[in-house]
């Protein structure tokens, strides 16, 4: 068996194009545009990169972008105090704090001050209780990708038994409340997990979300299993040891290439969204 590949790409771009005509009807109605608010703390190079492309995506759909890059050595007070401007502020729909941020930083206090409104990443605890609970409200997300992808590759998730490799706030945590969502029986892995290995070869659909290269081996995927790879590491590896798993999967995500175009697809798809609703 070889697995077909999950074309993140060619979905992104449809959608990108999808939110392109939104803005277009938007600014039409409302006379302004969509805007989003991009905060980076520090010079993580990878985090420079993400949000220049994001800025760039904006540009190409129509957003107003605005990009505000704090110092290394900003406080969580000075952060919040940023953020909650932005939330007040009637031009900006949404807020990106771009993740991670340097260790002096109070992450969680820092994602609290974004107003849920304008909470286009899914990262406060409103959201991942809107996950939660099937309230409305704005996924994060790299679950949001996942989920378009296993959707537009009519994934079946009713009754399926899906293992999800990570326990992060942002990640692991709300793709597992979105999987039970929508009826799959989900088990959650992580660094204390006792065999992995087990656990992932009875899984119909693996979600690889925990940032350690190939960590998830090729011969522990279950023939015909769904393999999603959202981990990103040096060297444009991912957290399944792909060659040997593509031998074993039905379908599983590139890395470069599967989630992470979607996922910033979705941002700005949530962000006319929230413009939508902000009027």
């Amino acid at each position: 068996m070889t697995a077909t590949l999950m074309d993140g790409r060619t979905l992104s771009r449809q959608l990108l194009e999808s939110t392109a005509e939104r803005v277009t009807g938007f600014h039409r109605s409302h006379g302004r545009r969509p805007g989003l608010a991009t905060v980076l703390v520090g010079e993580d190079p990878a985090s420079h990169t993400y949000v220049r492309i994001k800025v760039n995506r904006c540009t190409e759909v129509g957003i107003d972008s605005r990009r505000f890059d704090l110092p290394t050595l900003t406080t969580t007070e000075q952060l919040v105090r940023v953020l909650r401007d932005l939330s007040s502020d009637s031009a900006v729909d949404g807020i990106l704090l771009q993740h991670p941020t340097p260790p002096q930083i109070d992450e969680h206090a820092a994602f609290e001050a974004i107003d849920p409104s304008k909470d286009v990443d899914g990262v406060t605890g409103t959201s991942f209780a809107a996950m939660a609970f099937g309230y409305r409200g704005f996924a994060s997300c790299t679950p949001a990708a996942i989920m378009r992808l296993l959707d537009a590759y009519d994934v079946p998730l009713s009754g399926q038994r899906a293992v999800v490799v990570g326990r992060s706030a942002i990640l692991g945590k709300p793709i597992g409340m979105l999987l039970l969502a929508r009826d799959a029986t989900v088990t959650y892995c992580h660094s204390r997990t006792t065999d992995l290995a087990a656990h992932v070869a009875e899984a119909d659909l693996v979600v690889a979300a925990v940032g350690v290269p190939h960590l998830v081996r090729g011969e522990w995927i279950k023939p015909g299993a769904v393999v999603v790879d959202a981990g990103y590491n040096a060297g444009n590896v991912g957290d399944v040891q792909a060659a040997t798993a593509a031998n074993r999967a039905s379908l599983i995500t590139p890395v470069p290439g599967g989630v992470g175009p979607m996922t910033i697809a979705v941002l700005l798809a949530q962000t006319v969204d929230a413009a939508e609703q902000h009027g």
